[in-house]
């Protein structure tokens, strides 16, 4: 009889086991766990963690109301755990790490009358531990920029440390803060805050060495001196405000000529300058002109006119922290003389023309000197001219003949004159009277 009770006996106690776990089949995935800590701290510090119980679609289902329903099971080796608290749904731990190092903590919920049931929610966290001071520097300024670690420069910035110390574990010890700039100035002060005003723009990093000494009891009811550092640092990038522009370039030219603009910004760069040549000075709207990034304070600019009239040069330009505007009146003039564009083609012309005119002449002259009839001298006294030999005649006649004379009529008469005439068909005959 009692064998045949036991197989009953034991079904019965395995379906009360599987009671709680309907609730937790129907709650498995539909929870999450969130978990906080305020790591990194030193080592000898306490790290809290904090796991919370949300629902996973961020809110929509409702949590038990009791508030015994669920536990949570930690796994935090090998940190040393300090304390512990548990609330409705949610739970905390305290722990110290002795060694440096990152260190990975687990945490997950069941219900609270089933160790070995399937959690609700599950999570891990890595806190890390580390040997040197917890911090971080803060910078501020009256004038507050949208722009991140950008400040004005010539203003006094207020820099201070903060330590990162949750647990109070610094809490009897003397702290030395040794600064440096970034500009060539240094300072050691016992103070977690400065006041220091940079005079020139630039970009800066301002470092920190921060120590940390206190009275640390040792096992032989003893102390000893415990000393902790830590090095930080903060970037900064001081500007200047942008002021106005200066303008210089000439206010009145004359159409077809080269002009050029300098314009100095009274501000720090890089800047981005835009501007536009109007009838009428007026400010430049978004979008109207090409901006141009500029990484001094001074910028040239050229333009030129090719129709007389009043213009306006508007110019704007900005910098990181502030945008101005300025204007430039001009009056063009009509040109006094044509461009040379124009003059070259025009001098090429009249050049042709003229040789044109000095080549028709030429040759008309040496045609009414072809047509010419040679006049010859038939008197007795032309015979008793003595002549040069016919072969220094005809050399002379041929080589010099024309640089001899003046002009090519002269040069066609000697010709002729020198040209045989063809021989009588009778001799002459003299008559003498008595």
């Amino acid at each position: 009889m009692a064998p045949a009770l036991w197989p009953c006996v034991s079904r019965i106690l395995w379906l009360a086991c599987l009671l709680p776990l309907a609730p937790t089949g129907v709650a498995a995935g539909m929870y999450e766990l969130q978990l906080t800590t305020d790591s990194p701290v030193t080592t000898g510090a306490e790290v809290t963690i904090t796991a919370s119980l949300v629902a996973s679609d961020n809110g929509s289902l409702v949590l038990p109301t009791n508030i015994h329903f669920y536990r949570f099971h930690w796994i935090h080796t090998p940190l040393l755990l300090t304390g512990k608290t548990d609330e409705a749904f949610s739970s905390t731990i305290r722990a110290v790490g002795n060694e440096p190092g990152d260190f990975p903590v687990s945490v997950w919920v069941t219900a609270a009358n089933c160790w070995m049931c399937q959690p609700v929610a599950r999570s891990l966290l890595v806190p890390s531990i580390t040997e040197l001071l917890v911090g971080n520097l803060v910078v501020t300024q009256n004038s507050s920029l949208p722009w991140p670690s950008s400040y004005l420069a010539k203003t006094v910035l207020k820099i201070s440390f903060l330590l990162h110390d949750p647990s109070n574990f610094f809490k009897t010890a003397s702290f030395l803060y040794s600064w440096d700039f970034g500009d060539g100035t240094q300072m050691v002060t016992g103070d977690a805050m400065v006041y220091y005003n940079y005079p020139i723009i630039g970009n800066f990093t301002v470092k920190l060495k921060v120590v940390a000494e206190w009275e640390q009891a040792t096992l032989d009811a003893g102390k000893s001196i415990t000393q902790k550092t830590g090095d930080f640092s903060a970037s900064l990038r001081l500007h200047e405000t942008l002021q106005g522009i200066q303008v210089s370039g000439p206010t009145q030219i004359e159409s077809f000529q080269k002009m050029m603009v300098t314009l100095n910004f009274l501000g720090s760069p890089p800047l981005t300058v835009c501007w536009r040549l109007k009838h009428e000075c007026l400010p430049l709207e978004e979008g109207e002109c090409h901006p141009v990034s500029v990484a001094n304070t001074a910028y040239n600019l050229t333009h030129v006119f090719r129709d007389p009239g009043d213009y306006c040069f508007s110019i704007r330009a900005e910098n990181v922290i502030s945008k101005t505007h300025q204007y430039h009146r001009i009056q063009v003039w009509p040109s006094s003389m044509q461009p040379a564009v124009f003059a070259f083609p025009c001098a090429t012309i009249i050049t042709m023309i003229l040789a044109l005119i000095m080549y028709i002449s030429l040759r008309n002259a040496h045609r009414k000197g072809m047509a010419e009839v040679a006049d010859f001298d038939f008197s007795p006294m032309s015979d008793k001219n003595p002549e040069p030999p016919t072969g220094v005649k005809c050399c002379c006649q041929m080589c010099c003949g024309p640089f001899l004379l003046e002009t090519p009529s002269e040069y066609l008469e000697v010709a002729r004159e020198h040209h045989g005439l063809l021989p009588p068909l009778y001799k002459s005959v003299k008559t003498y009277t008595v």
